[in-house]
């Protein structure tokens, strides 16, 4: 039983560093639409945005690799954790959509408005609250 609450504790260290960077990465791109023409400012932030978008993307990999031992070592299974999985998937098309959008500025295109991002940024704590709903309510 020790080894399963190890497994469960990194995949929850991992995904919340992973969170960090969903919840970041678009408030990044806010400020970049924000920042105008002011070069230096804008330079920082893409540089922050990449790095950041590396780091979640080896985050997520770790996560998902012990969420994997989790499902198929110690047997985790049910409806709850199939919805689940459909909800992660969804976190991580918002998340790489921002880094397309991040990785567009590189090649001159443009990114939506202030506002849209803003909206945008919101999305991934609905996501969230459902995740952690299934996974402690486990209702199905």
């Amino acid at each position: 039983m020790t080894a399963y609450f190890w497994t469960k504790t990194a995949h929850l260290v991992f995904v919340i560093a992973w969170m960090a960077s969903v919840f970041y990465l678009p408030r990044i791109l806010v400020n970049l639409a924000e920042a105008g023409d002011e070069t230096a400012v804008r330079a920082r932030l893409a540089l922050m945005g990449r790095r950041l978008y590396r780091f979640g993307h080896l985050m997520f990999g770790f996560a998902f690799v012990f969420g994997l031992v989790l499902w198929l070592y110690f047997k985790m299974s049910g409806g709850w954790l199939h919805a689940k999985l459909a909800l992660v998937a969804l976190l991580l098309a918002h998340y790489v959509v921002a880094g397309r959008w991040l990785k567009g500025l590189d090649r001159g295109r443009a990114l939506p408005s202030a506002k849209a991002l803003r909206w945008f940024n919101e999305l991934p704590v609905l996501l969230l609250v459902g995740i952690v709903y299934l996974v402690l309510a486990k209702p199905f």
